[in-house]
């Protein structure tokens, strides 16, 4: 029998890495099911024009909101796991306070700039009448972008079941609204509406769920307290808040920014097109977001503890994993994704097999760099990860519309692919560079 002391072991950090996965992965299996029979009644009813106008209407405010709004996730994580190492429960309140009053107010103008900028962006991406309308209260959807700072102490919790919990609530109110648009004979006004619906209990209820995480970190705290000054205690907090912002939010920017392109070069339908490919192969997109969730709390912790050897080994064995995931889904697809396409969307999305296989090997690079750029924020560089992001996302933006010009829709799929190797083979070599530096500080 082995000793006792063996029995207390913490687990490895990649069967963290994993165990959170497997929460989180639990909700997303449920919401890809629940997505793909809505996917399905939206596409066939609206057709890839319509649909396409759908798309870029979501894409143009989640934009706005990535780009306006804060993030207060990274910051709530890192200083929350370093404050409960001291046992200090009051500073990780106030800093969890911070970052929801940083984030409330940064939306709020999100909203008023998102509204504001319709009349001028709508005629442009091909809006009908109705949608332009509608766009304007649509702005309200910027909410669902509004939960970093819970989500983030979700994390410190390791309520990772109520995070995938979370995952399933939009994708059933969208599901429960189309069915109902569907039966009603409804169009496309009825699905804005409904994904309008969607957005806001989707930003609502991570609020609520993260306060199942106080009750258990903070029991002794109000909710209404102390706020301010949290910059000013914490030296470099400021700089880590605002350069993970910027990195979340550069790479948030290219998957709406690519649609909003398209629409405006090359027509509604071309988007429609576009966004049923991304949608398809987002088996690889969503799993490389949740494997950065599931494993930067672990890395963040590793890090606080200097126990290096185990934060390098949890990145490489998860990016190799992720890596030979993906593979397996890109190899499917470039056999079966026309098909796939056609099931999914019907007869007026034929045609886009090569666009399906380009942007999935994208995704399969941005799932195997995602423990990488984790690892790399949970060494206190965010600045790394923020500038791939920036080389990739802005610097190559500029190939997309001449990808367009050239290629058609298909120039997307090959920026897309050129995105996710290039940042994938840079963050490595950074990372395999800083972990070792650290060990030597």
């Amino acid at each position: 029998m082995p000793p006792a002391a063996s029995l207390s072991l913490p687990p490895s950090g990649l069967r963290r890495v994993l165990g959170n996965l497997a929460h989180l992965l639990g909700g997303k299996a449920a919401a890809g099911v629940i997505s793909l029979v809505y996917l399905v009644i939206v596409t066939h009813t609206l057709g890839a024009r319509d649909y396409g106008v759908l798309i870029l209407v979501n894409s143009y405010v989640v934009l706005v909101g990535s780009v306006v709004a804060f993030s207060g996730f990274h910051g709530v994580v890192r200083y929350g796991a370093l404050a409960l190492t001291a046992g200090d429960t009051p500073d990780l309140a106030r800093t969890v306070r911070f970052m929801a009053v940083v984030e409330f107010a940064l939306g709020a103008v999100a909203v008023a700039v998102a509204a504001l900028l319709v009349p001028l962006v709508g005629p442009r991406l091909g809006w009908t009448p109705d949608a332009m309308r509608l766009a304007i209260p649509y702005s309200l959807a910027v909410v669902a972008t509004v939960r970093a700072t819970p989500q983030g102490l979700l994390q410190v919790a390791r309520r990772f079941d109520l995070i995938g919990l979370h995952q399933t609530l939009s994708p059933l109110v969208r599901l429960v609204g189309a069915v109902g648009v569907w039966v009603a004979g409804g169009g496309l006004t009825g699905f804005i509406i409904v994904w309008l619906a969607a957005a806001i209990v989707e930003g609502i209820a991570m609020w609520g769920l993260a306060l199942v995480a106080w009750r258990r970190l903070l029991p002794d705290e109000r909710l209404l307290g102390p706020w301010r000054g949290v910059p000013g205690r914490k030296p470099g907090f400021g700089r880590f808040i605002l350069i993970t912002n910027f990195d979340l939010t550069l790479r948030e920017l290219a998957p709406n920014l690519a649609p909003l392109t398209i629409g405006w070069l090359l027509g509604p339908a071309a988007a429609g097109l576009f966004a049923l490919a991304q949608r398809a192969s987002s088996i690889l997109q969503q799993p490389a977001v949740l494997l950065s969730q599931a494993s930067y709390a672990v890395l963040a912790d590793f890090a606080a503890k200097r126990e290096f050897k185990a934060l390098k080994h949890t990145v490489w064995r998860s990016a190799l994993l992720a890596l030979a995931a993906g593979a397996v889904v890109v190899a499917v697809l470039a056999v079966l994704g026309g098909r796939f396409l056609t099931l999914l969307g019907g007869g007026s999305f034929v045609g886009g097999t090569a666009l399906l296989v380009l942007v999935a090997l994208g995704r399969m690079a941005a799932l195997a760099s995602a423990p990488v750029a984790a690892g790399l924020t949970g060494l206190g560089l965010p600045q790394r990860s923020m500038a791939v992001a920036l080389l990739t996302n802005l610097g190559l933006y500029p190939l997309l519309p001449l990808l367009l010009w050239r290629l058609g829709v298909d120039g997307a799929g090959w920026h897309a692919a050129l995105q996710g190797l290039i940042a994938t083979a840079i963050l490595a070599l950074l990372f395999r560079r800083d972990v070792r530096r650290a060990k030597l500080a």
